[in-house]
This record gives structure tokens, C-alpha cells and sequence, in this order.
């Protein structure tokens, strides 16, 4: 590691020249110490990537030393040295923390291999902590683009939030970020390093929610041929994230209400109760108050989920907006698809600001790569855009005309209904999930009309 930066520390002239001599020919910067206060000086003016210090000195020992080490600069690698070893004080500087613990005399060769391998730790140490600094950034707060007033706001309830272990409801339309929300609360939290469990409770099939989500024990049911872990405690430590949570039957709903009150979950065909460590975080893309109205969700469990309320705006309320995040999807895109693009036309710009975006950021980011991958040239132009982009809104803005003879209403609703469903489909390559969401619906709703639309053209 070229330019590593080591302090050394004895209170013997002699060891802090050797090891400074050692160190230098080795090609690494050295500061020396004589004795334990001038090192906790230096450790409060300067980090060192290396700490070698000895244990027994004038007045302040290694110990003392270790400990003011760890307190200003945690990643810092501490190497112990001592000519008077014993099993208490090797124990006693490991658990404060240092990296290994070496007796005088000792052979140059032997302590030039620890330093290599402390050092190597630690270059190891600061990658893990670099690539986890990209993942934030690959998923979390920072992939939040905005500067609407909205948005703002949004972003100072999310740090807030994240601070605290309430649970969050999200609401907002599909393709308006509800996931990442979830995520950015989860990787700005104390709970970062646990893990982030994220379920679409819509896709879940009513008879398996329950052991999806709190597990289920050996016997429990035919085909439960063994003990299986829930969501809930594969969360544990860290966040779940419960998406579309007016799709979770009533009967689940009870229970789900009672592990977050309690803490505790019991698992299908289980007499024992499991405490579980989770932030629960749930989101929906229904009008929650109606849903409560209406039945679809507890209104107790509705309480307990909305202490802290995020809602996202749709994309045509905060038009500010879509010029940014086009840069942003430009940039990610371009680097993901191998594709240098400069930048966006005006044209094709004012396309996309004019857009109503009922998928909304989602269907943003699909209609730039879907420009990308069939366009040309080194700027997004209008021409690469969809040709039906305004399509929905068209549709709408139809005068709407009723035939002399009458119609047939249902009729009339279904082919309407089965339209955008084709369009829905062939918009998201024919994934049913995205689909969904484009139409505002869930996965469960969605394939109820699929299969129903498909029964009466088997029928004609």
C-alpha cells in the first residue's frame, strides 16, 4: 500500500528509529511518538492508516493509546508491541480492538509480514466501504432526482425518518418510487448493514401469505416438510418492506397487526411465539382512506402503519422534474447500454415535459432506454421517442358520442378495457407485473382480466 501512513510509538528512542527505518524503506510516510501522550495528540491533529505502538510506557500506555486510536479513527489498523507478554493483556488489546499483539525481541521478518497483512486489511476494509458507499448510491437517496417543492419536502421526511424506527406508509401512483423510498429510509438508517427484504404482497397467493410472511413449521400443512424462515425474520436486523399491503387478506391482516404491536410472530402450526427485530416499512398505489372505507384494509392496522406518511406526487404534477431526471436516465442509461449520448434536443424534450407519464418515473425511464437502444447519434431526438407516447391521454381527450340506437355499455368498457391491457403489455415487453402497474391495478386484478378476457375470446 504506497504512501501509507504510520505512526509509530515507544518511549525507546532506539525501536521507534528501527521500525521508523524499517517503515521508510518499505515506502511508507512514518511519524514517531515518544511515548503515549505525544501519540494521542498526533491521533487527534492526523489519521494514520497504521498504529504500531508499544504496550508498557511512561504514563500513558498502548492501551490508552488502542483506545484513542479507535475513538478518533475507527478504520485505523493498531499493532501492538511488548517485551513483557501475557494472556491477560493480549486478551485485553484484541477485544479494544487491535489487529495482532507481537513480543520483543522479535525478528524483522516476522513484524515486516504483520505490517503487510495489518496493511492489507485495511486496504481490503476501505474497499468494502467504498463499494458500499457506490450501492447507497446505485439505490438509495441519491438516485432521488428533484427539485420540485414536493420533492424537497419528501427528502427532508425521509432523513427524518430514517433517524427513528416508526413504521412508514407510502403512497403514491405506480412508478412513482415507492420502493425507493423504502430503500433510501433503510440504507440512511442505523439498519443499514442488516438486510432489506422487499415483497409485493399482490403477487403473493391469498393461501400462502400467512407462511410467506411469518413461516411455517414441519407438519403445518401438506407438503410442509420442513421448518421454513418467514419475511419477517429474514428481515431481521434490518427492514421489510410490505408493497401493496391492501392486497394482504383480512385474516392475515389480524396477525400482521399484532407483530408489529408485539414484536412477536408465530409460525403456521406453531405453538411458540418468535420475537423479530424489524423496521417495517408498507406502501400502496391505492387511495388508502377508501381502501379502509371500503374494507380492503383494517382501519387499526392502517394506524399503526401511517405514523409516518410519505406520499409521491404522480410525475404530471411536478413537471419541474422531468427535465433533470431525463439527464439522470441519459447518464445511467447511456453507461449501462454502452451508448455515448450527449444530451437531449429541445424537441424531444418538450415531448417528454408535454407527456401526462401515467406510469409515471418508471415510464419515464423505460421510454429513454427504449430511445437509446432504436435511436441514433449522439443526441436523444424526438424521433426516436414512441409514436403512441401521448396515447392514453388521447384516448381520453376523444369526444365521447352515444349512437342513435344506444350501445352496449359493459360491452363498450370491455373492448376499452381490453385495449389498454394490449397497449399495457406491449409498453413492458409483455412482463404482466410492469404492466400492472402502468394500469394501476393489481398484479391479482390484472390477471383476473386477463383470464377473463381470454375465457370470452375462447367462447367467440
Amino acid at each position: 500500500m504506497p504512501d501509507t501512513r504510520v505512526l509509530v510509538v515507544d518511549d525507546e528512542r532506539s525501536m521507534r528509529e528501527l521500525l521508523a527505518i524499517m517503515l521508510k524503506q518499505a515506502g511508507h510516510e512514518v511519524t514517531v511518538a515518544d511515548g503515549g501522550e505525544a501519540a494521542i495528540q498526533a491521533l487527534k491533529s492526523d489519521t494514520f492508516d497504521l498504529v504500531i505502538t508499544d504496550l508498557r510506557m511512561r504514563r500513558v500506555d498502548g492501551l490508552a493509546v488502542l483506545r484513542a486510536a479507535k475513538e478518533h479513527s475507527p478504520p485505523t489498523v493498531v499493532l501492538v508491541v511488548t517485551a513483557f507478554a501475557s494472556t491477560e493483556t493480549a486478551v485485553e488489546a484484541m477485544k479494544l480492538g487491535a489487529y495482532d499483539y507481537l513480543t520483543k525481541p522479535f525478528k524483522l521478518d516476522e513484524i515486516k509480514l504483520t505490517i503487510a497483512n495489518a496493511l492489507e486489511r485495511k486496504r481490503l476494509q476501505d474497499e468494502n466501504q467504498a463499494l458500499k458507499r457506490q450501492l447507497r448510491r446505485q439505490r438509495g437517496f441519491e438516485n432521488f432526482i428533484g427539485k420540485s417543492r414536493q420533492m424537497l419536502d419528501i427528502f427532508d421526511t425521509i432523513r427524518k425518518a430514517a433517524e427513528g424506527v416508526s413504521t412508514v406508509l407510502v403512497t403514491g401512483e405506480s412508478g412513482t418510487g415507492k420502493e425507493l423510498v423504502a430503500r433510501a429510509i433503510h440504507d440512511e438508517s442505523p439498519r443499514r448493514n442488516g438486510p432489506f427484504v422487499s415483497v409485493n404482497c399482490g403477487a403473493i397467493p391469498e393461501t400462502l401469505m400467512e407462511s410467506e410472511l411469518f413461516g411455517h413449521a414441519k407438519g403445518a400443512f401438506t407438503g410442509a416438510v420442513a421448518d421454513t424462515v418467514g419475511l419477517f425474520s429474514a428481515a431481521a436486523g434490518g427492514t421489510l418492506f410490505l408493497d401493496e399491503i391492501t392486497e394482504v387478506p383480512p385474516s392475515v391482516q389480524v396477525k400482521l397487526l399484532r407483530a408489529i404491536q408485539e414484536r412477536e410472530i408465530r409460525r403456521v402450526g406453531d405453538t411458540r411465539d418468535l420475537k423479530v427485530d424489524v423496521r417495517l416499512i408498507a406502501a400502496s398505489n391505492r387511495d388508502v382512506a377508501k381502501a379502509v372505507a371500503d374494507g380492503a384494509l383494517r382501519e387499526d392496522l392502517f394506524y399503526r402503519l401511517n405514523v409516518i406518511p410519505v406520499h409521491l406526487p404522480p410525475l404530471r404534477e411536478r413537471r419541474e422534474d422531468i427535465p433533470p431526471l431525463v439527464g439522470h436516465f441519459l447518464t445511467s442509461l447511456s453507461a449501462k447500454l454502452g451508448r455515448p449520448v450527449r444530451g437531449v434536443t429541445p424537441e424531444a424534450l418538450t415531448v417528454l415535459e408535454h407527456h401526462h407519464w401515467p406510469g409515471n418515473v418508471r415510464e419515464l425511464e423505460n421510454v429513454i432506454e427504449r430511445a437509446l437502444v432504436l435511436g441514433s447519434g449522439d443526441t436523444l431526438e424526438a424521433s426516436a421517442l414512441p409514436s403512441d407516447l401521448g396515447l392514453p391521454r388521447n384516448v381520453q381527450e376523444k369526444p365521447v358520442e352515444i349512437p342513435e340506437e344506444g350501445l352496449d355499455l359493459e360491452a363498450t368498457l370491455s373492448q376499452i378495457e381490453q385495449r389498454y391491457i394490449q397497449i399495457a403489455l406491449a409498453r413492458t415487453g409483455g412482463v404482466q407485473t410492469r404492466a400492472a402497474e402502468l394500469l394501476r391495478v393489481s398484479f391479482r386484478q390484472f390477471r383476473y382480466k386477463l383470464q377473463k378476457y381470454a375465457r370470452l375470446a375462447g367462447r367467440s
